[in-house]
């Protein structure tokens, strides 16, 4: 996508750059004396969010929640994708490699009459605020699926190895979540450096801090639902040997005298008894009663 001037104000100049391209990357480094290691931060895939300073160009390296659903859940970019801001005199210039939504929604916002003398510090902390609700989104989602997910577990309703595959994704999601958000501090308390008051930075601290409470608690609910879910399981198995141990009570004795008489002894007076067979049927049912008497007693 060619770069792209989306406002542009005798004090205030706003430029886009969605998936740069090499040639882009030189321009804008020949035309703002731009770094190109901070340029070149900006797309790669795997940056953790940062703020840098360089000859009087504020960068910030942001990372916002995407809506894309990945398969693996290994690295941030699986959860996230990066936006770089540049800032500069009253030039603020935007760089990603993918559709950012933070900046899509902005882009909108920005030409209503609200904004007709908005500065370059107050489009960063707009964006700023945006990436910040992109998480905060995804926190309800991801608190919502858990409560679907318990109420699955309690009710019964699907089988456990889907629920325990869902619960250990929904971990990863949350893990990943919340090291991108406690190392997006950095950047979020420098726009201290901005022109911008203490309220406006406050509202961003704060939404901040909200949005981390929000994944500390969703991880440990679901650290605590696991345990809950193995336990489950486990006590599952639990009632299924108590019940195969109680069968094997009543069996064990009767099994016992059956193989006294499988022996291969001539000398067995019972066998030569007319009423030896039923005798040993009726002393192996009398013995099964007392043994379903005793377990019933024991409340077994």
């Amino acid at each position: 996508m060619p770069i792209e001037i989306i406002y542009r104000k005798e004090h205030c100049e706003w430029i886009d750059v969605e998936a740069p391209t090499q040639e882009d990357l030189n321009f804008l480094h020949e035309r703002y004396n731009i770094n190109t290691l901070l340029l070149e931060d900006t797309i790669d895939p795997n940056h953790l969010p940062k703020f840098e300073q360089d000859n009087g160009v504020k960068f910030f390296l942001m990372r916002e929640n995407t809506e894309l659903e990945r398969t693996n859940l290994n690295t941030i970019s699986d959860i996230s994708t990066k936006l770089g801001i540049f800032m500069f005199q009253h030039i603020i210039i935007t760089v990603h490699r993918m559709k950012n939504r933070s900046v899509y929604e902005f882009k909108k916002e920005i030409l209503l009459p609200e904004y007709e003398s908005i500065s370059t510090d107050t489009i960063a902390l707009k964006l700023a605020l945006k990436v910040m609700k992109s998480f905060d989104e995804e926190s309800q989602n991801l608190l919502e699926t858990m409560d679907n997910i318990e109420n699955e577990i309690f009710l019964k309703t699907t089988n456990h190895s889907n629920q325990i595959r869902r619960l250990y994704k929904l971990k990863r999601k949350s893990g990943l979540n919340a090291r991108i958000l406690n190392i997006s501090a950095d950047w979020i308390d420098k726009f201290k450096t901005l022109s911008l008051s203490d309220t406006e930075i406050s509202d961003l601290k704060d939404k901040h801090k909200d949005v981390i409470a929000d994944f500390e608690h969703l991880n440990a609910q679901v650290t605590n639902l696991i345990s809950m879910f193995l336990a489950m399981s486990d006590q599952k198995a639990n009632q299924v040997m108590k019940v195969l141990a109680i069968y094997s009570m009543y069996f064990f004795p009767i099994t016992f005298i059956a193989g006294i008489y499988g022996m291969n002894f001539d000398n067995m007076p019972e066998l030569h008894q007319p009423l030896g067979y039923f005798m040993t049927l009726g002393l192996m049912a009398f013995i099964t009663l007392l043994t379903f008497i005793y377990v019933r007693r024991k409340r077994w």
